[in-house]
């Protein structure tokens, strides 16, 4: 069990923040909405990027429109709390996908509660120096223990 969920650093995939936006009422956006109101997003650059970079894709316009799109990442932007992995001596290397390992690197550096992700890339690992990796159904269920 995951002790003192609220206020604490937690990172959110790429993959869940999308989710959450082209479903509202969908399990992700539970998640990102208590999140928002009891925790801390925490974005580096590179994973900041990401979920902009995969916001704009093309595929997204039918579901998201573009004054959304930029609303949200504004949002986001702002609220959320920013670390720098550059300057970290050891980066994580654990992950099947290489492009993950930054997810693990910014929540070891914000001394995160949990990632939460829908990629078994992540998800697979289970914990990662005590950091807690759960899917979106996992986290939920740890926030309806907890309220």
């Amino acid at each position: 069990m995951i002790e003192g969920i609220n206020s604490k650093p937690v990172v959110i995939d790429t993959n869940v923040l999308i989710s959450s936006a082209l479903s509202p009422n969908g399990t992700p956006a539970k998640i990102v909405r208590y999140f928002v109101t009891h925790g801390q997003l925490v974005f580096s650059e590179e994973t900041y990027e990401e979920f902009y970079s995969r916001l704009w894709r093309p595929k997204f316009d039918r579901y998201i429109s573009r004054e959304m799109r930029k609303s949200i990442l504004l949002d986001f932007s702002n609220i959320a709390d920013w670390v720098e992995i550059k300057s970290m001596k050891n980066k994580m290397n654990l992950s099947r996908d290489k492009d993950d390992n930054k997810f693990l690197d910014v929540a070891i550096i914000a001394n995160a509660l949990m990632i939460v992700s829908g990629d078994s890339d992540l998800t697979d690992l289970k914990q990662v120096e005590g950091i807690n990796i759960l899917t979106p159904a996992q986290c939920l269920a740890v926030i309806k223990n907890h309220v």
